[in-house]
């Protein structure tokens, strides 16, 4: 059988895989899906669960439990010899191994993109994975535990304050949750009052959600500001070192903001893994391919090479793209996973390819509960009907009903019973508490005295009349000790 190689287990590759289980024929080739988790992320939901809307386990999909024909392999891959068919597979534990393969899929995704600004290396926290959407949740109930202990002053401010960078569509919606969510907390702690709680969005260009029309964008913006919500436009974070957010204004004034949680959202680029392949990548670092989704060089199309998704620069052949590509979203992911599997079935039995082509479907974003901001063409729709929307469509998007069940159980239940509240910051060091009391062999004391053999007793000396040199620690008993009470 042919062996099909799908590298990378995100929105592209795991629906590749599980839409080649549907079309491939029995016997007719082997999928082997390689990526370093062992579950698909769905990264819409990230924001409603860094604000606790969502419980983590449910916006992820374990790749064993719904890939049954698929060879599932968590590693990384590490280099692919495309020349050969080869690829370097490393697992965290244990030697690395090559893995020959028919045809691949490059579906790596991508990365948070950063820019050398002093300090966001070791102070900020981005929002493409799900450990940091829970890592942000347990920060905000954490510093609200230590603020309400404090009096007022430059530290509670401190831990009160959020500073998000980026106003694309990921940036608004965590920061418009996690204003919603420090809102909904405030009935929990009496100590701390709304003015306490500070919010800062920084965004370089004049406007935010390029997605939507300059009037939605508009609403938006009035929506945040009356909720507390500070909009920096025109600014740029000029530096975090410290948690000192220094931001820099087109008019090249410095706004000092100390902040104990700052969340990048400012843009992504591709996976560096593909650097480490013989696969041709245009100036943005994303692997060439041509409408049909397999991979070209300046010669043609390249043999038995498809890539995908976020990793990829796909011709966008309705015209809408950026500089005429596919802008990396999830809605164009899963479609051309979906294609690209129909195509590389087609081209296994002999069959032409289809050109992958989608007109947006329109753009929808949850914005706290119940309130959203839908758009489609010029048609928009604002507060509770489009947070319907967004849960509506999010909700069938979730890959299988076991994971949209879980997560509209979510939904339900914190309608009736509201969010939960409870702060497990402590798993980032989950045997503290065990170390912390914890018995420990007594270390062994190299001075310690030694009984030692009695003298032998000189000539006519009674036995008993010549003690221990040293005596040992049980007789070593002071002469002017009370006597026992034989009591």
């Amino acid at each position: 059988m042919p062996k099909i190689l799908v590298v990378g287990g995100g929105y592209a590759g795991f629906y590749t895989a599980w839409k080649l289980e549907k079309h491939l024929r029995q016997g007719e080739a082997e999928v082997t899906m390689v990526d370093p988790l062992p579950y698909m992320t769905y990264q819409p939901f990230l924001p409603e669960v860094a604000a606790g809307s969502i419980e983590p386990r449910h916006a992820v999909v374990s790749h064993r439990r719904h890939l049954k024909k698929t060879r599932v392999v968590t590693a990384k891959v590490t280099k692919v010899d495309h020349a050969t068919k080869t690829a370097t597979i490393t697992p965290a534990e244990g030697e690395a191994w090559e893995e020959s393969y028919d045809q691949i899929v490059m579906t790596a995704g991508a990365v948070s993109r950063t820019f050398p600004i002093p300090g966001v290396a070791d102070e900020a926290i981005g929002l493409k994975t799900i450990e940091e959407a829970a890592a942000i949740r347990d920060k905000i109930l954490t510093n609200f535990h230590k603020a309400a202990n404090l009096p007022a002053g430059p530290e509670r401010d401190r831990l009160l304050t959020v500073v998000v960078v980026g106003g694309g569509f990921a940036g608004i919606e965590v920061f418009a949750e996690l204003r919603s969510f420090a809102s909904d907390l405030l009935k929990s702690y009496p100590e701390l009052s709304f003015d306490d709680t500070h919010f800062h969005l920084v965004e370089a260009m004049g406007r935010i959600m390029p997605e939507v029309s300059l009037e939605t964008s508009h609403w938006v913006l009035e929506n945040l500001a009356s909720r507390g919500a500070v909009v920096h436009l025109e600014t740029q974070l000029a530096s975090a070192e410290g948690g000192i957010c220094q931001l820099k204004a087109k008019d090249d004034s410095i706004e000092t903001i100390p902040s104990d949680l700052i969340v990048w959202t400012a843009g992504v680029m591709a996976n560096p893994m593909v650097k480490g392949t013989d696969f041709p990548l245009e100036q943005r670092g994303r692997i060439r391919v041509q409408p049909d989704l397999r991979v070209v060089d300046d010669e043609g199309v390249v043999a038995d090479a498809w890539a995908c998704g976020d990793v990829a620069a796909v011709p966008d052949l309705t015209g809408g793209g950026v500089g005429g590509f596919c802008v990396p979203n999830a809605q164009h992911a899963v479609r051309q996973a979906k294609q690209l599997a129909k195509n590389l079935v087609a081209v296994i039995r002999g069959e032409a390819t289809t050109d992958y082509k989608h007109e947006n479907l329109g753009a929808v974003a949850g914005l706290g509960l119940g309130t959203g901001v839908f758009q489609s063409g010029k048609f928009a729709m604002k507060g509770f009907l489009a947070w319907g929307a967004h849960r509506g469509y999010h909700g069938l998007a979730m890959p299988s009903w076991e994971r949209k069940w879980r997560v509209i159980g979510d939904w339900v239940g914190g309608f009736f019973l509201g969010r939960d509240i409870a702060s497990l910051d402590d798993r980032e060091t989950p045997r503290a508490a065990f170390e912390a009391f914890a018995s420990r062999p007594k270390p062994a004391v190299a001075d310690e005295p030694k009984a030692v053999a009695a003298p032998a007793p000189a000539e006519g000396q009674p036995a008993d009349a010549a003690g221990p040199a040293y005596a040992t620690p049980a007789e070593d008993v002071s002469k002017d000790a009370a006597p026992v009470d034989a009591k």
